[in-house]
């Protein structure tokens, strides 16, 4: 199947992930335009892709209605999962996708998951294999993309940690092998114009996995600010959360992170990504370096 003349429809278009992986389509691999669909539950937040040529649609995973039309005509479909916290709904939104999927008839799916989803202690690590279970079985070809964590997830701890000087964490010597988002979207963006990766599950991670004092040392280094790692059990993570404020779901999500990397299920590395796109992931040192003034605000 030539990709050049495949209809490609990329869901969650307006998220960060859905909008990098737009990116890398057009000015990375230069895809044709009119051959690109970006859908959201909100499609009058695509307007900068309307303003390219670049159709939109609305796709509401909650309104399998809408799934059932925007859908039609379509080749190629980047399923990116949904971020609702509740899992039940995750799985019936991502149920209500898969459905949609097979009606229309689209011939190839790729969903973006997670490392490990077997065995992983995220808390939201059945909704992936559930989800990954059903694109298998949906009689498309399909590929999924078991995502490493993003670089930007420290974005939700680093900033306290460097206003306090401590970070806490469950993780132990545990490490994650993380990723740039940007990185994740050209990894998508390429396999939605592969050939040869029909019915495959590839693990994408960065070059190297890190602990939280390697990290917590190097955006030290980086912001002149000292971070010391303070090491607790995880019911002390979720009992932090909850004093900030924090859903009681949300506060189990964050501790089973720490738990997935104390336990090893965050730290593998492959070569998958560079296989995909030919090109090296961002290393952390210089993700670092392009987004410190993320950082320096916070110290």
């Amino acid at each position: 199947m030539s990709t050049t003349s495949s209809k490609i429809l990329v869901t969650g278009a307006s998220g960060n992930l859905g909008g990098l992986v737009l990116h890398h389509l057009t000015e990375t691999y230069h895809y044709p335009k009119d051959q690109i669909i970006a859908a959201s539950r909100n499609p009058e937040s695509l307007s900068q892709w309307a303003d390219l040529g670049i159709e939109t649609r609305k796709a509401d995973f909650s309104d399998p209605e809408s799934l059932e039309s925007a859908f039609k005509g379509v080749d190629r479909v980047l399923l990116i999962s949904t971020d609702s916290p509740v899992n039940d709904v995750r799985t019936v939104l991502h149920h209500n996708a898969v459905e949609a999927l097979k009606s229309a008839g689209v011939p190839y799916i790729i969903y973006t998951s997670m490392p490990e989803p077997e065995t992983s202690p995220v808390s939201f690590s059945n909704v992936h294999l559930t989800t990954e279970n059903e694109v298998k079985a949906s009689g498309a070809y399909w590929t999924i993309l078991r995502n490493a964590w993003y670089f930007e997830n420290l974005l939700f701890t680093l900033p306290g940690a460097l206003a306090s000087g401590s970070l806490y964490s469950a993780a132990g010597e545990g490490k994650i092998s993380y990723i740039s988002r940007s990185d994740l979207a050209r990894a998508a963006a390429a396999a939605l114009l592969s050939t040869n990766i029909e019915n495959k599950t590839l693990t994408i991670t960065g070059e190297e996995a890190l602990s939280v004092g390697t990290v917590a040392s190097q955006v030290s280094s980086l912001v002149g600010k000292p971070i010391s790692v303070v090491h607790v059990p995880a019911e002390a993570i979720v009992e932090g959360a909850l004093a900030h404020g924090l859903p009681p779901v949300v506060a189990e999500m964050f501790a089973s992170f720490d738990r997935a990397t104390q336990s090893g299920h965050l730290g593998g590395v492959t070569d998958e990504y560079e296989q995909l796109t030919w090109v090296k992931p961002q290393s952390f040192e210089s993700w670092l370096n392009d987004n410190g003034s993320l950082f320096s605000e916070s110290a």
